[in-house]
């Protein structure tokens, strides 16, 4: 399969793709088709999670050898508990014998960093290790987090490849334990960099540095935001294996419900919905930070100044992955899409009809304020004696009572300990994160410019 930049100018295969993270002439790589899977539905019903993954990846992937992409998938998620995945059946607010339709929650936190984000990332990590041991080229890791991605792609990478990892995360705007995941790691190759500004700040010197060609080969420099287009296919696989579990059709359809803060997440589920898949319906649950919620409602995405919240994960206006929608929704013209970015740039705004065509369909998003996710994870765990972190929440404030519906959890809900008991009287927690406190935090503080970020860079590399 090849793939293809959203703005027209670069192609590569699965591995270039993966291993350039963004095309050369700034656009994100997309399948240049994406397969019809309708006919391999009942084969794959009741695969375990890895085999179902294998045999997903093995469309995208067509140019690593079937063992090896095999081997990586296997070791990506050897760690994680049985079932991988776990669906868990809940009562609604008014009652499990009300007459709605079944609410289910999607666990997505059982992963070494009790985020959703391993998922992706124990994935990407075996693709670079892969490739580390067949070019013996040198590899460096630079990733823009607004709390999870972070820590995530720090213990994706296996430990014994030297392969070091910058970090770059909104000085005072990710939860204590979040950043405590990537500042007290204790390695001499993970260099945490706290950006003073927000996670758009932090995400645009990313993509400057990955822009600047000389500069990000000379230092082996990736990405493993979502930007990288392996983070998005091996998000497909939750929503494939929660699908046929479920069972869902059109006759039966399932809605799922993402806290949405970058896209991505959101947009893996959509892909799959045009890969065949029945009866799959998505709404991307915002926190304050609306910008993808004001979209899908007005026809307008105009992002502002992010506005801090309780689920600072999701505080995020520049939603790298809506290019992505966009390529789509321009039916993969990448003139039109140039010229849709060029209006955002220049006038701050970009004014659509986001239902117009396929790309619309299925597709709705909502907002919730810190107010309202507060009522969220109040009423869980009144209701079923559910904790959930708050992004979940967000989540759950969009849920509708005629549909059949699948929350994703993101977070396990210990990473935000102080809110929860507060809301709840309990305190959450977790021995992996309790160990966490007694180490020393270590992390450079930048301002927000890139030139500050590639001098860091530059000196960590030059005393290795």
């Amino acid at each position: 399969m090849k793939y293809i930049s959203t703005r027209g100018g670069d192609t590569a295969t699965f591995n270039e793709a993966v291993m350039k993270g963004i095309a050369s002439d700034g656009g994100l790589f997309v399948p240049e088709t994406l397969p019809d899977l309708s006919g391999k539905l009942e084969d794959w019903r009741g695969l375990g999670y890895s085999t179902l993954a294998h045999a997903f990846l093995a469309h995208f992937a067509t140019d690593i050898p079937d063992c090896e992409l095999r081997d990586c998938v296997e070791r990506a998620y050897d760690g994680f508990p049985s079932p991988v995945a776990p669906l868990t059946e809940l009562g609604r607010e008014d009652g499990e014998d009300s007459g709605g339709a079944p609410l289910y929650l999607l666990e997505l936190f059982h992963g070494p960093t009790l985020a959703f984000k391993d998922f992706p990332l124990q994935l990407l990590g075996q693709l670079y290790a892969r490739n580390l041991h067949a070019t013996a080229r040198p590899l460096n890791i630079l990733c823009a987090t607004s709390g999870d991605t972070g820590s995530a792609a720090i213990h994706g990478v296996p430990a014994d490849k030297g392969i070091h990892s910058f970090i770059l995360y909104p000085e005072g705007r990710v939860s204590a334990l979040q950043e405590r995941q990537i500042a007290c790691t204790g390695s001499p190759h993970v260099h945490a960099l706290a950006v003073r500004g927000s996670f758009d700040d932090a995400q645009a010197i990313v993509k400057t540095i990955l822009a600047d060609t000389p500069f990000a080969t000379a230092h082996a420099l990736t990405p493993v935001n979502s930007i990288n287009i392996a983070r998005i296919l091996a998000q497909c696989v939750y929503y494939l294996d929660a699908a046929l579990r479920l069972n869902a059709s059109e006759a039966n359809p399932l809605e799922f419900i993402v806290p949405t803060g970058n896209f991505g997440n959101v947009l893996a589920g959509w892909m799959l919905g045009r890969m065949g898949v029945p009866g799959l319906r998505f709404c991307a649950a915002t926190n304050v930070n609306a910008v993808v919620a004001d979209f899908f409602q007005k026809g307008v995405y105009r992002p502002g100044p992010v506005t801090p919240s309780l689920a600072p994960s999701m505080d995020i206006q520049q939603a790298s992955n809506f290019e992505r929608w966009l390529w789509w929704h321009f039916d993969g013209d990448g003139a039109r899409l140039r010229a849709a970015l060029e209006t955002l740039g220049r006038d701050g705004a970009l004014t659509l009809a986001p239902g117009d065509g396929t790309a619309g369909a299925g597709l709705r998003a909502t907002t919730c304020d810190d107010a309202a996710l507060r009522l969220q994870i109040q009423g869980a765990y009144e209701r079923a004696g559910c904790l959930i972190d708050p992004h979940t929440a967000c989540a759950f404030a969009a849920v509708r009572p005629d549909m059949r519906t699948v929350v994703l959890a993101t977070a396990h809900p210990a990473k935000f300990p102080e809110i929860i008991a507060e809301i709840t009287g309990e305190k959450p927690t977790h021995a992996a994160l309790d160990e966490l406190r007694l180490r020393r935090i270590a992390k450079k503080v930048l301002p927000a410019d890139a030139d500050a970020v590639r001098a860091a860079i530059t000196a960590a590399l030059q005393q290795a």
